[in-house]
């Protein structure tokens, strides 16, 4: 089954950029388009009964959609206006598409489709990718050769889903991947000096997480040898390493292992830290 790129629209700036995004995509992986917008019925609106205000939203994306297919020749995307929660079309949605792209502020509170909690919702229950797109966002810098990031971590299975995405994306692009892995002192070298002597005279511990990025990079390498590779290995909180690496990105990728809480699902403190400041797009990956 051929799975569409989906794009959530709801008429913000910042949704505009990621349906142009979704669309630059669609065309470079010859994949089919599809748009979806959830709406709520608003009973405030005392002139507007329920058939009207469908067609008041009907008619906007329909602009949106019919701006960006001509911007995209050769497309012909889909239309669904849903209504209904937000969180549970957009989550369905993704489960239904090869990723699904919306837009975000970033740089504090988010706006439209992730207003509040709802993008962090939707983030954490989609089984797919889900990938924010700021306003103003331009096909400038996919085409002047920036990276791919992807952040790294763990063993090769832990960040398996991120790296095929990054690998598939920079080889549709003809880009390429860097990948990043942070690490830290764990705290039995922190506090011993004991410990600290060892480490130095090991080496330390920089060869062994090179060595870890080496490994878990393998597989990809041999699926994807047109695509060329970058590693990087840096002591410091992986939230901050990939942020100074996303300046230099077209897009940013880093997985999610959704939370549970007691309020609902949330994602990771790296990921959310990274949709708040990346400048780039960046790609949400669950893990498989």
């Amino acid at each position: 089954m051929t799975r569409p790129i989906t794009a959530g629209v709801d008429g913000s700036e910042e949704s505009l950029a990621a349906l142009d995004w979704a669309a630059r995509e669609a065309v470079r992986r010859g994949l089919p388009l599809r748009v979806v917008h959830a709406w709520r019925y608003t009973e405030q609106l005392a002139t507007a009964d329920r058939s009207a205000q469908h067609g008041w939203v009907s008619d906007g994306v329909t602009r949106a959609v019919r701006g960006a297919a001509e911007r995209h020749r050769g497309l012909d995307p889909a239309v669904d206006v849903v209504e209904g929660d937000p969180v549970h079309a957009l989550a369905r949605a993704a489960s239904e598409a090869e990723m699904l792209v919306l837009g975000s502020r970033g740089h504090g509170p988010v706006v439209g489709f992730l207003l509040g909690s709802v993008g962090q919702q939707v983030i954490a229950e989609a089984s797919r990718p889900v990938v924010l797109v700021r306003a103003g966002d331009e096909p400038a810098a996919e085409a002047a050769g920036r990276d791919v990031v992807v952040g790294q971590q763990g063993d090769g299975d832990d960040s398996a889903a991120a790296l095929r995405f990054a690998f598939e994306t920079a080889a549709a692009r003809r880009a390429t991947v860097r990948a990043v892995r942070a690490w830290t002192l764990p705290p039995v070298f922190a506090y011993s000096p004991g410990s600290l002597k060892l480490l130095d005279d090991a080496g330390g511990l920089e060869p062994y997480e090179k060595e870890a990025l080496s490994e878990a990079l393998k597989p990809w390498r041999e699926r994807f040898p047109g695509v060329p590779v970058a590693e990087q290995v840096e002591m410091g909180s992986a939230g901050q390493v990939l942020l100074e690496a996303a300046g230099r990105a077209q897009l940013m990728v880093v997985g999610r292992r959704a939370q549970r809480t007691a309020v609902g699902a949330r994602i990771g403190s790296v990921a959310h830290g990274v949709l708040h400041h990346a400048g780039c797009p960046v790609a949400v990956v669950p893990h498989d």
